[in-house]
């Protein structure tokens, strides 16, 4: 195991065309990690590289990054650097520093950053260090990994809002699909409100995986697969995917919503409620009915 307190950070300027090569040269040459931010930050001349979520990044890099890479120790970032520093194109790429990193106990820096997140003032999403708060009557034990979905961003939250809202109203859903299910949270938090015969799927293995494992941590009973996996009609069909997916998922998801029952589509920006209005028309009448910080919810009710 690698001892904290000797690790190096070995700190490059370069370029926009050589940015990505860089980055792939340091991983190749065994960082431990990489990371890259705008050299010209906080300056004059600072300039947005990525726009909306959801949306292209216009430039592949900025004029001049400043690229972190992390060493076991100073003669493996030295090394690096003079590797990458003998290349034909690595004329742009200069060495700023090469630097220890003070020791720190990153799992605690790590959990700190992660707080027990409230969807309302009883269903509370705990992670598994900490201790849910004492107004939570219904918990959710979730912590972050590689898939989606940790209940801090606002279209999870809308999503779960959503189920926890209804449940109270008396709803109750005897087939769910959560399509796209990342890390499982919304079909974990319908069967926490005593929804049965769930369905989530995901085209990512890692997504499913996460699925089964939270699912049993939460002591809940969902089938984790492949999209394919989804079949028949469900009376709630949840995804918190992006707008440009669920347009083209449309007829798809549409087809397993069965007659009463309710679809709920998140990932959605203010401005594109309008295209995803259209794109369902054929089959149901989408309607926003929660916002937050700019991202909508919409759902819509099959006659």
């Amino acid at each position: 195991m690698t001892n904290a307190s000797n690790l190096h950070e070995l700190v490059l300027i370069c370029g926009e065309d050589v940015v990505e090569t860089v980055s792939d040269a340091l991983m190749e040459l065994e960082a431990l990690s990489v990371s890259v931010e705008d050299a010209d930050a906080d300056t004059p001349i600072e300039q947005a590289l990525f726009g909306e979520p959801g949306m292209p990044a216009p430039r592949g890099g900025w004029q001049r990054s400043v690229v972190r890479a992390l060493f076991p120790d100073e003669n493996a970032a030295t090394e690096c650097a003079t590797l990458i520093l003998s290349q034909d194109w690595a004329e742009d790429v200069h060495v700023q520093s090469v630097q220890s990193v003070p020791e720190q106990d990153w799992v605690r820096l790590t959990q700190s950053q992660f707080a027990p997140v409230d969807i309302t003032p009883e269903f509370w999403i705990v992670p598994s260090w900490h201790q849910a708060p004492e107004q939570a009557q219904l918990v959710m034990r979730l912590d972050p990994g590689l898939a989606f979905g940790t209940g801090t961003h606002p279209t999870t939250r809308m999503c779960l809002r959503w189920i926890a809202q209804h449940a109270a109203l008396g709803g109750s859903w005897n087939r769910v699909l959560d399509y796209g299910c990342g890390s499982g949270i919304l079909a974990i938090g319908a069967a926490l409100y005593g929804a049965s015969n769930i369905d989530a799927v995901d085209i990512d293995p890692a997504a499913i995986q996460a699925c089964r494992a939270n699912a049993f941590a939460n002591k809940v009973v969902l089938q984790a697969a492949l999209p394919e996996a989804a079949n028949g009609e469900y009376p709630l069909v949840l995804a918190n995917i992006l707008a440009s997916p669920l347009k083209l998922l449309a007829p798809l998801l549409c087809a397993h919503m069965a007659p009463g029952g309710h679809l709920i589509l998140a990932g959605i920006l203010a401005r594109q409620a309008d295209e995803l209005k259209l794109a369902y028309a054929p089959w149901v009448r989408l309607e926003v009915s929660d916002e937050q910080e700019g991202w909508i919810l919409m759902t819509a009710q099959r006659a």
